[in-house]
């Protein structure tokens, strides 16, 4: 997959996962490996339509996938987008941590410098004074 892919990935998967109701229906589908519209209205506080309309969402974004079943549709979590989701999300935060050693590195050396008295002064810091 290429970057832009990757990004485009990410950016449904977070789109589709930012409303609770969504979110929710990975975790009963997750938890009973599979399920009806009708079967996940009992377990949610909306309408079979609007689960229809979050599993739409969810489907589009590679989340579930939907077979027919007689009259309805039963769908599964596809993983393999949420695992690519979580990898980047991997990635984000070992940047963010290298960033951040970085700055405390930083920190840590100039409280020192500002603990040590004895300390030779910064290159230069005594020209002005001259």
């Amino acid at each position: 997959m290429t970057e832009d892919a990757d990004r485009d990935t990410v950016a449904e998967v977070l789109s589709a996962l930012a409303d609770p109701t969504r979110r929710r229906i990975l975790d009963i589908l997750a938890a009973h490996g599979e399920a009806t519209a009708t079967v996940l209205a009992t377990e949610l506080p909306v309408s079979r339509q609007a689960i229809v309309k979050h599993l739409a969402v969810l489907d589009r974004a590679g989340l579930v996938a939907g077979r027919r079943e007689g009259r309805e549709a039963r769908y599964t979590v596809l993983p393999a987008r949420l695992g690519a989701t979580a990898r980047w999300m991997d990635r984000l935060a070992g940047e963010w941590d290298t960033r951040l050693t970085a700055i405390k590195r930083l920190a840590e050396a100039d409280r020192g410098a500002e603990a040590d008295p004895d300390a030779d002064p910064a290159p230069g810091a005594d020209s002005a004074a001259g």
